[in-house]
């Protein structure tokens, strides 16, 4: 639609404001008579004449470039900006909410009064109801906390959060603490994950404290966790078997009975209004919460027509260690090892535990995969990246069209691997990631730099077509372009300065300003070599 616009409106504005300066009549002036104009000509003069060095120059800077961008740091969505952040708080398995309850309404104290701090509100037991899009809940579980804390300012985040992390650990040693901030994009557990899947717990976990071992020798990590958690104690009757079957109890009835002596049986329901409410019958509190009372439960005997002590069909009760949750992915075990970074791109961290953690032996059968930002930023760009090639193929085609010709499209698509140049060294000076946001700056700089190069182009078929010779026209196009290119380039890059100050579009904005300036100027220079190279173009004598 600008287009349109720019093809009707704009020649009827010129009409209708702009006037033919005066002077007399046959008074000619070259409006590219200056000196801007001339040196410019003068130097792509040299750049033709020394078309070799001006190509090689070009190649070794982007070959530079492409050496430099591995040092670009890795992201997928940038935090947002929100003034709030959240506080994971996880007690070892196994904890009561009553305990969970108790420690949160403390820290919920300490942290109202830390400075910068307007409103704070927990939830035990789980996560929130899902207040953004890209907030999700951790499952439900009792030793589990999690805390939003509202600021008067974003900037004053990351000093609060080291504040309360160190603060958490340091009065609550059994606990892990992970102070996190709210992402533009997937939120589901630890940044860094690596995922083992194996078949039995006993290796998994094996695996699992190993890896966990390493994301804690890394001083750059925090909140490191499995998904499985710790092994939870559990009393298991042994039955007597003989005993048993003479009073006519089987392990059903046993398991029956301890479940209503503990965790009570729902016998009815109760209605309020639209709410169906379970009413369940169960023992006292203080019975409940005494194990001594275990072995004076009482149980229902056909033999005996009567109430007897569980203690006499049950040998004993020992305590065992078992694994409350077991996760699994397709179908197998999986236990997933979670850490977050202190500070800095998640794919830092990675990088650091990443050789140590792939070099740990693992026995046949069992696989360490990472996921977590890694693998979502994967697939992100994979689908990104999917039906990629076919809009480019569109462009190729529609560029050989226009020009009826192979030579003048593949001097067009040289241009735009150029833009890497001033992407990569922008991104590094700047230290920003090469995030999704980045990605798609990169992507549309694709339609300007092919932009540039048409009109280049275009202009030296028009020069051709007015009975200058190929040198004059290529060097009459720069020349002429030059401030068409300069003022179409310099507008975009100043569109792009108010987003610089926003976390979440400055990887996009450095990447178009950088990456459209730098390969913009350097289109003005190589566009003309290369169509001279290509078509055998010489400087008369």
């Amino acid at each position: 639609l600008s287009w349109v616009f720019a093809v009707t409106v704009t020649p009827l504005l010129g009409i209708m404001f702009l006037k033919a300066p005066g002077g007399k009549k046959g008074d000619t002036k070259d409006p590219y008579g200056g000196r801007f104009y001339a040196g410019y000509r003068r130097f792509l003069e040299a750049c033709i004449g020394y078309r070799a060095i001006t190509i090689g120059v070009v190649v070794g800077l982007f070959a530079v470039s492409m050496w430099a961008f591995q040092f670009t740091p890795d992201g997928f969505f940038p935090n947002s900006t929100r003034a709030q952040f959240m506080v994971d708080y996880w007690l070892p398995q196994g904890t009561h909410l009553d305990q969970t309850a108790r420690e949160v309404s403390e820290i919920e104290e300490s942290i109202l009064d830390m400075e910068g701090v307007t409103h704070v509100a927990s939830a035990v037991g789980g996560g929130f109801p899902r207040i953004i899009l890209t907030y999700t809940a951790e499952k439900d579980n009792d030793a589990y906390a999690q805390f939003f804390v509202e600021v008067d300012d974003w900037r004053k985040i990351e000093d609060l959060m080291l504040e309360i992390r160190a603060d958490l650990e340091r009065r609550y040693a059994d606990a892990v603490v992970n102070p996190k901030k709210f992402m533009i994009g997937p939120n589901e557990g630890g940044r860094v994950q690596a995922r083992i899947q194996g078949e039995h717990p006993d290796t998994l976990r094996r695996i699992s404290s190993q890896v966990e071992e390493i994301f804690e020798n890394d001083a750059g990590s925090k909140g490191v966790r499995t998904d499985w958690r710790q092994r939870v104690k559990k009393v298991v009757p042994v039955l007597a078997t003989e005993q048993a079957n003479l009073n006519g109890v089987t392990r059903p009835d046993v398991a029956l009975a301890l479940s209503e002596g503990f965790e009570g049986k729902t016998v009815g329901l109760y209605r309020e209004e639209d709410k169906l409410l379970p009413i369940v019958l169960r023992a006292p509190d203080a019975l409940r919460s005494d194990v001594a009372s275990i072995e004076n439960l009482q149980i229902w005997s056909p033999a005996a027509a009567a109430m007897i002590p569980i203690r006499q069909v049950v040998a004993g009760f020992e305590t065992v260690f078992e694994d409350e949750i077991i996760m699994r992915k397709d179908r197998r075990r999986t236990i997933i090892v979670h850490a977050d970074q202190v500070s800095g791109p998640a794919s830092e961290l990675l990088s650091r535990v990443r050789p140590a953690v792939e070099a740990i032996p693992l026995p046949p059968g069992y696989t360490i995969d990472w996921a977590g930002e890694y693998e979502d930023s994967g697939d992100a760009q994979a689908a990104l990246m999917g039906g990629l090639p076919v809009f480019v193929l569109i462009m190729i085609l529609t560029v050989i069209g226009l020009f009826n010709s192979l030579r003048k499209p593949l001097i067009i698509w040289l241009v735009v691997p150029l833009s890497l140049i001033g992407v990569s060294f922008g991104l590094l000076a700047t230290q920003n990631p090469f995030d999704f946001m980045a990605i798609l700056g990169f992507m549309s700089l694709m339609g300007m730099l092919i932009k540039n190069a048409i009109v280049l182009i275009d202009q030296i078929n028009v020069e051709l077509s007015e009975g200058r010779t190929d040198y004059e026209a290529v060097v009459n196009s720069g020349v002429s372009r030059l401030r068409p290119v300069a003022m179409a380039a310099s507008t975009t890059a100043m569109g792009m300065i108010p987003l610089l100050p926003d976390p979440f579009f400055v990887a996009m904005a450095v990447t178009i300003i950088c990456g459209l300036l730098f390969a913009s100027g350097l289109t003005m220079f190589i566009v003309p070599t290369l169509y001279a190279t290509f078509y055998g173009v010489k400087k008369p004598a």
